[in-house]
C-alpha cells in the first residue's frame, strides 16, 4: 500500500537521517501546514485545489439541504395541524401558499384538483384510483425535488479519498525518485514525497467524511418524508371516501358561494 510504504521510509529513515539546522525547526501548528504545503508538488497542488473546491461545494449543498428539510419538516407539521382542525378541504385549499414548501401540502394540491374534476369540488370521488394515482405522482416529484443535488455529494464522497490517493501515489513515487537522485537513504531525500502524500491522503479523507455522513442523514430524512406522504395520501383518501351527504350539501353550498 502506498500510505504504509510511505510510513515505513519515514520511520525507517528518521534514525539515519542528517541533523537539521537549528534555524530549520519545523514550526508547529498553522505554520508547519503552511510550510509543507508551501514544499509540495505541482501536481499534489492540484490534487488538493480539487479537493478544496469538491469540499466548498460539497458543504454549500449540506447547508443547503440542510435549510431546505428543514423548512420541509416545518411547514409539514404546521400544515398537517391545520388538515386535521379544518372542517371543509376548501379551506385548506384557500391556505396552501402558506405551506409552499410542505411535501404534504404538495400532495394535498395534486389530489384536490383530481378531485375538483371528478365531483366539481363537491361530494364523495366517483373514482378512487386516479386520486391514488395523483398522490402517488404529488409524492414522488416532492422526494425528486428534496433529493436533487445528492447525487452530487454521493460522488464527491465516493471520489475524494482516490483522488487523494492519487497524490499519495505521486507523492511515494517522488520520494522514490529523491533517494535515487541523492544517493543516499536520508529522510532530507524522502520528506517532500512523504509529505505529498499524507497532505493529500488526509485531505482527500476531510472531504469525503462529511459527505459521507450529510449523505446517509439525508437519505434517511427522504425515507421520513416518503412515509410521511404516504401515510398523509391514506389519511387524505380516507376522509374523501367519508364525505357524507350533508357534508356533500355543505361543500356544495361552499363552492356555489365562492362562485357568486
Amino acid at each position: 500500500m502506498p500510505i504504509s510504504t510511505a510510513a515505513f521510509l519515514f520511520f525507517a529513515l528518521q534514525a539515519d537521517s542528517e541533523p537539521a539546522p537549528a534555524g530549520g525547526t519545523i514550526a508547529h501548528g498553522a505554520s508547519a501546514l503552511m510550510e509543507l504545503l508551501g514544499n509540495i508538488g505541482p501536481i499534489a497542488l492540484g490534487v488538493l485545489v480539487i479537493l478544496l473546491f469538491a469540499s466548498l461545494y460539497s458543504w454549500t449543498v449540506i447547508f443547503g439541504k440542510m435549510a431546505s428539510f428543514k423548512r420541509a419538516t416545518n411547514e409539514s407539521r404546521r400544515f398537517i395541524r391545520t388538515f386535521r382542525k379544518a372542517s371543509r378541504l376548501q379551506e385548506i385549499s384557500t391556505l396552501l401558499p402558506d405551506f409552499k414548501d410542505s411535501p404534504l401540502a404538495q400532495v394535498f394540491e395534486d389530489v384536490y384538483e383530481t378531485y375538483k374534476r371528478q365531483t366539481g369540488g363537491a361530494g364523495p370521488p366517483r373514482n378512487i384510483a386516479p386520486l391514488e394515482r395523483s398522490a402517488q405522482t404529488a409524492a414522488s416529484e416532492a422526494v425528486t425535488v428534496l433529493e436533487r443535488r445528492l447525487t452530487w455529494l454521493a460522488t464527491i464522497a465516493a471520489t475524494s479519498p482516490f483522488v487523494g490517493l492519487f497524490g499519495t501515489v505521486i507523492g511515494v513515487v517522488d520520494a522514490f525518485h529523491g533517494l535515487g537522485t541523492a544517493g543516499a537513504a536520508t529522510l532530507r531525500a524522502v520528506a517532500p514525497g512523504i509529505s505529498e502524500a499524507l497532505i493529500t491522503t488526509a485531505a482527500g479523507l476531510l472531504v469525503a467524511i462529511p459527505a459521507v455522513i450529510a449523505y446517509n442523514q439525508f437519505t434517511a430524512s427522504l425515507r421520513e418524508f416518503g412515509s410521511r406522504m404516504d401515510d398523509f395520501s391514506r389519511e387524505l383518501l380516507n376522509s374523501l371516501e367519508e364525505i357524507s351527504p350533508k357534508q356533500e350539501a355543505m361543500e356544495r353550498e361552499a363552492a356555489s358561494g365562492l362562485h357568486r
